[in-house]
This record gives C-alpha cells, sequence and structure tokens, in this order.
C-alpha cells in the first residue's frame, strides 16, 4: 500500500493515476483548499475514483492527531509525498501557510513514517533551494545554503529534516528537486496556465526580468516516470560517504537527494512563442522587473538519476505545450 499526499494536486494525481494502472493500490491524502481552484482539484480526484485501489481522505497534514490514526489504521509500505504550500510569491504575503505545512505537516509525515516503520519515503523538494546560486547547471552536490524565499527555505529545512530521521531512525528518504513542472491538469499559478488563458482572453502576460529568464521545464509524464522509479528503490546508505568532504546527495543513512528536470532550459521568450504557435495567437507583451524571491535561470544536472533509474527525459517542449494547451481548451471550452 502506498500513501500519496497531494493526491489532488497537480503531480500528485498523476502519480496517483500511474501507480494504480500499474496495480497498486494508493491511499490519497490532501486538505483540498483553496489556495487556486478548489473545482479543478475535485476533478483531479474524479479521475482517480474509479480505480477500486484507490481510498481517499480529505485530511490536512497539519493534524497530528488525525494523521496519526491514518498512519495506524492501515499498513503503508511506501510514502510519496507531494503536498506542500507551493509557490514563491504567495510565501511574501502567507508565510504562516508555509510553516503549518511544508513544517509542521512534515514533521508530522516523518514521524508517522519513523513509527509504522515505513520501508521508503519519497518527498518533495525544489529547485527554489538553489537560490542565489549562478553556476549552471545546477547541481545536488552544490551547497544550497542562500535561499531566496520563504518557500524554497522550507523546502530546504525538508531536507535536513529527512536526513535527521533517516540518520537517527534508519528510515530510508529520498527527495526530489522538481524542475517547473508543465502539462495536463496543471496549477494555475505556473507559466503555462497564466499565458494560455492571457492569450486566449486577449489579455496581456507579464514577463519578469523583462522576458530574460530560462527555464528548465519537464513535462509531467516525465517526472511521473522517474518519481515511480525512485520510489521502487529505497534509498540505501553511500558507503563512500566521508565527513572530511561531505557530499550533500547521499549519506552515511539512507538517504539521497536528486534533481529531476528536463536538463534543457529554455529561454521565457521562446517558449511564449511555442505557446503562440500552438494557439495562432500573438501575446500582448508586458516586461516587467524581477519579482522578490525570483531567480532568472534554473537549469537541472541529473546525471544522478540517468546513471542509477535511467532516467531521461523524452517529451520536445514543443509537444508538451500542445498537449497542455489541448487539455485546457477541452477543460474551460476554451
Amino acid at each position: 500500500m502506498i500513501l500519496v499526499t497531494g493526491a489532488a494536486g497537480f503531480i500528485g494525481s498523476h502519480v496517483s493515476q500511474r501507480l494504480l494502472e500499474r496495480g497498486d493500490t494508493v491511499v490519497g491524502l490532501d486538505n483540498v483548499n483553496e489556495y487556486y481552484d478548489p473545482m479543478l482539484k475535485e476533478a483531479r480526484l474524479a479521475r482517480l475514483r474509479p480505480f477500486e485501489k484507490f481510498t481517499f481522505y480529505r485530511q490536512d497534514l497539519s493534524d497530528r492527531v488525525a494523521m496519526k490514526k491514518i498512519f495506524e489504521s492501515m499498513v503503508i509500505r511506501r510514502v510519496v509525498h507531494l503536498a506542500a504550500q507551493a509557490g514563491v510569491r504567495y510565501s511574501l504575503v502567507n508565510p504562516h501557510a508555509y510553516t503549518e505545512s511544508n513544517i509542521v505537516g512534515f514533521l508530522n509525515i516523518l514521524e508517522n513514517c519513523r513509527h509504522t516503520q515505513v520501508e521508503h519515503l519519497l518527498y518533495a523538494s525544489s529547485s527554489s533551494v538553489y537560490g542565489n546560486n549562478t553556476k549552471m547547471p545546477f547541481s545536488v552536490c552544490d551547497n544550497v545554503d542562500h535561499p531566496v524565499s520563504l518557500y524554497a527555505a522550507t523546502k530546504k529545512a525538508n531536507e535536513l529534516m529527512a536526513h535527521t530521521y533517516s540518520h537517527l531512525f534508519n528510515l530510508p528518504c529520498s527527495g526530489l528537486r522538481f524542475f517547473t513542472v508543465y502539462g495536463p491538469w496543471g496549477r494555475p499559478d505556473m507559466a503555462l496556465f497564466i499565458f494560455t488563458k492571457a492569450i486566449l482572453e486577449d489579455k496581456p502576460i507579464d514577463l519578469f526580468n523583462f522576458g530574460k529568464m530560462r527555464r528548465d521545464f519537464t513535462y509531467i509524464d516525465d517526472i511521473v516516470t522517474g518519481v515511480v522509479r525512485v520510489l521502487d528503490k529505497p534509498a540505501e546508505p553511500d558507503l563512500t560517504w566521508s565527513g572530511d568532504a561531505p557530499n550533500p546527495e547521499s549519506s552515511v543513512s539512507p538517504y539521497r537527494l536528486y534533481n529531476i528536470g528536463s536538463h534543457c532550459p529554455v529561454e521565457l521568450m521562446r517558449f511564449v512563442e511555442i505557446i503562440e504557435e500552438v494557439i495562432g495567437k500573438k501575446a500582448i507583451k508586458n516586461l516587467q522587473p524581477m519579482q522578490p524571491g525570483d531567480v532568472p535561470e534554473t537549469h537541472a544536472d541529473v546525471r544522478e538519476l540517468i546513471e542509477q533509474y535511467s532516467f531521461q527525459p523524452s517529451m520536445p517542449l514543443e509537444e508538451g505545450v500542445k498537449r497542455f494547451i489541448k487539455w485546457y481548451r477541452e477543460y474551460y471550452n476554451a
């Protein structure tokens, strides 16, 4: 039995579906909050409910008593922890939502995994942890002690918390730093969703840093493949790890960190051009300065995933954008 937190979310719903399709028993958990349209979350869940091996709990991670009851009511072998308060800019206006979900909620996950002898905890980190780093591509071997948003700081904290539990309680933990995931059923606060909606409605789009941004866009199907492959192989101690030259990506404990991205950053202007080509309409561009908490470029070094899991993103950006816009038009009758 596999617990997927954030099962009503973008990545969580796709991961749940992949696991169910291969025959796993999946317990989904989500509080279905109003950070963005709850109806979209309900629609994602509606795609999972027909599976006989799917059970759903509408629950907040920060409720310690309720979370303990869920873990004690069934035998959970593995956990895919994808629930979190997402969004860099939102953390500037509602910081407490991040500590409640990303810190308190994650502690409850760790504690319950510890006490119920979960075989493997796979959790979502973020490319945001790289903060002010400028050496490209971003490597899991790099120091990430200079976050530029509270969201990023909570994700870095998650990595440290996971290592602590891995060390103290021998809990196998694998963290995945996601890089700009996109695709059908995506989040309304992400660039592809925002741009598509605005262009179709003849409204302007804001291009921050005056459009001079680069992002490592990664299609959802490629992300799910990576998640499932890592989940199936619990983290193990790195016998070559040394405290004299500590490598952040591994440990003497069963703990691993990976980047998961396309390894092919694309300029924002090119990204907009692809959307324009698919829709058949030009965007009204509004060039804006860099936003607080944002970074000009992300670029994932995914060599560890390639070498250890044969991970190889295969979706061309042009095709991925086309699939998202097709879904958007059908879902919103646009």
